[in-house]
């Protein structure tokens, strides 16, 4: 009874963070019709294990983490470009507007990367990306502090301080 109760909670999360889901999966494999495959095997896959999730709130993050661990599947069999040049891409292609901040970007670590553009471009709370990551949220409080200081440094650098 309470896996059917925990499936039908699934199923819920999944239509409410669908466009989410494949924005995160985009990210990764830069391709839409990769990123809708990702999203579909993602679903198959949280549908399918759904009785394992013990806890109504770890759903999301774990959902997440799905999608991540699919995305990272594709890329590797695709065994095309690294993580970062895609994740690089991406936020190109999104934001041509502010090309000092995606040259930036490409000097952060993939992690910081990463918890930049979870928290920023997905709008994730810090214990969620935590979630996601399987990390300490102090830990991913100290890489974004980290990655935004960086961020702020090459930002003056390139002479676009925010007077």
């Amino acid at each position: 009874m309470a896996s059917k109760k925990m499936k039908m909670y699934v199923e819920e999360e999944i239509l409410k963070s669908y466009k989410s889901m494949y924005r995160l999966a985009y990210t990764y494999v830069k391709n839409e019709a990769d990123a809708l495959d990702v999203v579909q095997e993602s679903v198959y896959k949280a549908i399918r294990n759904a009785s394992k999730i013990k806890h109504y709130e770890y759903i999301k993050s774990w959902l997440y983490r799905i999608v991540i661990n699919t995305s990272l599947d594709i890329l590797h069999k695709r065994n095309k470009e690294s993580l970062v040049e895609k994740m690089t891409e991406e936020i190109k292609e999104e934001t041509n507007r502010d090309l000092d901040l995606i040259n930036s970007l490409q000097n952060l670590t993939d992690k910081e990367r990463l918890v930049i553009v979870l928290r920023f471009f997905e709008d994730m709370k810090i214990n969620d990306i935590a979630g996601v990551l399987q990390e300490n949220p102090n830990t991913i409080k100290s890489i974004l502090y980290r990655a935004l200081k960086k961020l702020r440094v090459d930002m003056e650098k390139g002479g676009y301080k925010n007077e």
